[in-house]
């Protein structure tokens, strides 16, 4: 297995909801999800201690961070603090987020 290159049990695919899921790789400070939305899927409103930081690389949806909500598009870029509430609730087209997480969250690596 290589040290520098993710692979075999560091990368898999996590169903997060009903037409979304999220290709996921971590090291030891940082967590990589590359998050796939079908149209009219939803990942509701939720937090997590963890910062999050994401690039939005294809389609479009509504992006709700605290009390904003936006529609976000390709090359549209977002950082959530730890604790802050946030979900995506409309999906208008197939979508694709690169999200990174500092720390790694321990649940996605189930």
């Amino acid at each position: 297995m290589s040290k520098y290159f993710l692979e075999g049990n560091r990368v898999f695919t996590k169903p997060l909801a009903p037409g979304a899921s999220a290709k996921i790789g971590w090291g030891d400070k940082t967590m990589l999800s590359l998050v796939t939305l079908e149209p009219g899927s939803q990942v509701g409103l939720h937090t997590h201690p963890h910062e999050q930081a994401g690039y939005v690389v294809e389609g479009e949806f509504e992006f709700t961070i605290g009390d904003e909500k936006r529609m976000v598009k390709p090359g549209d870029m977002y950082i959530i603090p730890g604790n802050t509430e946030h979900g995506v609730l409309l999906v208008k087209k197939h979508s694709v987020a690169l999200d990174i997480f500092a720390p790694p969250r321990d649940e996605y690596k189930k």
